[in-house]
C-alpha cells in the first residue's frame, strides 16, 4: 500500500512541475519593483492553484468512479487499465463509457508529455545553458518517455506496462525530496528572496511537508531493500 501511495503522490505532484511552476512566474516578469514582482507571484499562484484544482478534481472522479461502480459491484479485484475498461460498460450499462474513459486517459497523457517537454525545456535552459530547436527539444524528451515504455510493452506485454507505470510513479515520488529540499530553502532565503521571502509559517509546512515525504521515501527504501 505504502508502493502505491507514492506512486499516487509522485504522480499527483511530480518534481519536475516544481521546475516548471517556478518557470511560469518568469513569463509575468513585466516590472522590477517590489509591487510589480509580487503581482507576478500572485498571478502565478493563481494559475497554479486552478490547474491543481482541475487535477484534484480529477482524481477524485477517478476514485468516486472506482467507489461507485466497481467496489459496489463487489468488483474488487480490479488493477489493470484494461480491466476498468472493460467492465466500465457491463456496470455503468453503457457503451460510451469505455469511449470517455480511454478519451479521458489520452487527455492524461498529452497533459504529461507537455508539462515534461516545457519542464525539460527550463531545465535545459536555465540550470544546463542548453538551447535546442522546439522540435529538437520535443523529440529528444518524448523520445526518452516513448522509447522505454515501447520497448517494455513489446517485452513483457500489458502486465510489463502496467507494472513499469506504477514504477515510474514511485520512481517521481523518491526524486521529489530533490526538488522540494531546495525550493524551500531557496525561497527561505532572505538574501536570495529580499522582500519576497516566504512567510515562517509557509515555510514551516513546506518543511514538514518535505520531511513527512523523506520518510515515506526512506521506509519504503527500507521495506524493498529488507522484504
Amino acid at each position: 500500500m505504502l508502493y502505491l501511495s507514492l506512486g499516487i503522490l509522485g504522480a499527483t505532484v511530480m518534481p519536475h512541475n516544481l521546475y516548471l511552476h517556478s518557470g511560469v512566474v518568469q513569463t509575468r516578469r513585466f516590472g522590477d519593483t517590489v509591487p510589480e514582482r509580487r503581482e507576478a507571484i500572485k498571478l502565478a499562484t493563481i494559475d497554479s492553484t486552478i490547474a491543481l484544482m482541475f487535477a484534484l478534481l480529477i482524481n477524485a472522479s477517478i476514485l468516486i468512479l472506482a467507489a461507485s461502480t466497481f467496489y459496489k459491484a463487489g468488483k474488487t479485484d480490479v488493477a489493470e487499465l484494461d480491466q476498468a475498461h472493460a467492465f466500465l460498460a457491463p456496470l455503468l450499462g453503457s457503451a460510451i463509457a469505455p469511449t470517455l474513459f480511454g478519451i479521458a486517459l489520452l487527455c492524461c497523457g498529452m497533459n504529461s508529455t507537455v508539462t515534461a517537454t516545457l519542464s525539460g525545456q527550463i531545465v535545459m535552459e536555465g540550470f544546463l545553458d542548453i538551447r535546442l530547436p522546439a522540435w529538437a527539444r520535443r523529440l529528444v524528451t518524448r523520445a526518452i518517455a516513448i522509447v522505454p515504455a515501447a520497448a517494455v510493452t513489446i517485452w513483457y506485454g500489458e502486465s510489463g506496462t502496467a507494472q513499469l507505470l506504477i514504477l515510474s510513479q514511485v520512481v517521481l515520488s523518491l526524486q521529489l525530496p530533490f526538488a522540494i529540499v531546495p525550493l524551500v530553502m531557496f525561497t527561505a532565503d532572505r538574501r536570495k528572496m529580499g522582500a519576497l521571502v516566504a512567510p515562517f509559517w509557509v515555510t514551516v509546512l513546506a518543511a514538514l511537508a518535505a520531511l513527512l515525504i523523506i520518510g515515506l521515501n526512506v521506509k519504503l527504501i527500507a521495506d524493498q531493500a529488507l522484504g
